[in-house]
């Protein structure tokens, strides 16, 4: 096979399989309908021409016939009259209009006929166009109905492409909205331990700054702890701040315990 060849029978199937895809077969049992529908329609104007000819043709007999019938009687006048002449023409005449008549007689056979025919095809015709019709009608509704089902079936089933689209807008805000929580508790918790600024205070803080808060903290709980002690009764109270001595107090007593050893 040559390099065209190969070609086009590719072309043809990517455009087959193209067509395939959008084609609607409702549209195309549409189309077919109404071309038989205008083939009828061409064959019942054939009759109604046929028809119209044979119809042409009876007059023309008629109008003839009735011309015989008065040569006819001419020739006898001339003949009462002693006319042979005339008489003699007007059987000439009548015999020319028989001839014409005959000819008239056998187009009209021969369109009558042409028209049986043509009103049987068109009869038979009609039935299939009406049997076609029914069909597709059936067809269609049938086919609309499996296409419906499909489309619940696969919104139920999420795999549409409609469903597939909101499936995947969904997971993305998911993603999204994962990574913003991670990256404002990695900013928390970089402010906490000091290794980031908090841009909201003036100045921000330095590390001796900071030191010194925390030992502000320190020393105010140290305060507060004393005061929940001086609430205590007396003895509970001595008891309390003699076993919660703090360490500095211990080592300032050392000394001095040592000189009066």
């Amino acid at each position: 096979m040559g390099m065209g060849k190969r070609l086009s029978l590719i072309v043809k199937a990517k455009a087959n399989k193209l067509l395939d895809k959008h084609e609607d077969p409702r549209e195309t049992l549409d189309y077919s309908y109404e071309k038989q529908l205008e083939l009828l329609t061409k064959v019942r104007r054939g009759v109604a021409d046929v028809a119209t000819s044979r119809k042409r043709i009876e007059i023309q007999m008629q109008q003839l016939q009735a011309s015989a019938d008065k040569l006819q009687t001419q020739a006898q006048q001339a003949v009462t009259a002693g006319r042979d002449d005339l008489a003699r023409e007007a059987l000439t005449r009548r015999a020319t209009a028989n001839q014409q008549l005959a000819d008239l007689q056998t187009q009209h056979a021969q369109l009558q006929a042409e028209e049986e025919k043509l009103t049987q095809a068109s009869q038979r015709l009609q039935v299939k166009v009406d049997a076609f019709r029914t069909r597709k009608e059936t067809i269609k509704a049938t086919y609309t109905a499996a296409e419906a089902q499909t489309k619940i079936g696969e919104a139920v089933a999420g795999i549409s492409e409609e469903m597939g689209d909101v499936g995947m807008a969904m997971q993305r805000a998911e993603d999204k909205t994962q990574q913003m929580q991670a990256r404002a508790g990695a900013v928390d918790e970089l402010l906490a331990s000091g290794a980031l600024d908090d841009a909201t205070i003036m100045g921000g803080k330095d590390d001796i700054q900071t030191e010194l808060d925390r030992t502000s903290a320190s020393s105010d709980v140290e305060l507060e702890l004393a005061k929940l002690k001086g609430a205590l009764p007396a003895g509970d109270a001595t008891a309390a701040i003699g076993g919660a001595e703090s360490p500095a107090a211990a080592e300032a007593a050392a000394p001095d315990a040592g000189a009066s050893s």
